[in-house]
C-alpha cells in the first residue's frame, strides 16, 4: 500500500507540475525560488506519502505543501528584510505606488492563498477549503476580507 499511494504521488507531481510551479511562482516571484519550492514540496510530498489516506486527496495534500513551503520561504526571508524605506530620507513611503502583485504581497500569507488559489489558480471555493483545511464559510469570510484590503491598498 505504502508504495502504491508513494508511485501516485510521484505520478501527481509529474501530471501537475505546471500547476504546483504557478502556485509556487505566485508567491516566490522568481524563476529560481519557484524551482526550489517545487522541488522541497515534491521532496516531502514523497517522503510522507503514506500518510495519504485516499488517493482522491493527493492533488489537495500537494498544494497545501507547496503553500507551507513557499509561506516558510517567505517568512525566512520577511525575518531578514525590513520594511521599504525610501532611499534618501529613510521614511517608508506610504504613498508609494502599488500594483496588484505589491498589494498581494502584503496580505497575509494565508488571505494570500485564498486570492492566488481563486482567482490565479481558478479552483473553486470548496476545492480552496480542502487545500486550506478550512470550512468553505471561512474560505469566503477570508476572500472577502482578502478583497477589501487589497481595494484599500490599490485606492492609495
Amino acid at each position: 500500500m505504502k508504495r502504491k499511494m508513494e508511485e501516485a504521488v510521484q505520478k501527481k507531481l509529474i501530471e501537475h507540475y505546471d500547476k504546483y510551479y504557478r502556485l509556487a511562482y505566485s508567491y516566490a516571484h522568481n524563476e529560481a525560488d519557484a524551482l526550489d519550492i517545487v522541488q522541497e514540496s515534491a521532496y516531502k510530498a514523497i517522503l510522507k506519502s503514506d500518510s495519504i489516506k485516499k488517493e482522491e486527496y493527493i492533488d489537495t495534500w500537494i498544494y497545501r505543501i507547496v503553500i507551507n513551503t513557499a509561506v516558510d520561504l517567505l517568512r525566512s526571508r520577511q525575518k531578514e528584510s525590513l520594511e521599504v524605506y525610501e532611499e534618501d530620507t529613510g521614511v517608508y513611503d506610504k504613498y508609494e505606488e502599488y500594483d496588484l502583485k505589491q498589494a498581494i504581497e502584503r496580505l497575509d500569507p494565508e488571505d494570500k492563498s485564498v486570492v492566488v488559489l481563486k482567482y490565479f489558480e481558478e479552483l473553486k471555493l470548496d476545492e480552496i477549503a480542502a487545500i486550506t483545511n478550512e470550512n468553505v464559510n471561512t474560505v469566503k469570510s477570508r476572500l472577502y476580507r482578502a478583497l477589501k484590503k487589497l481595494r484599500v491598498q490599490l485606492e492609495v
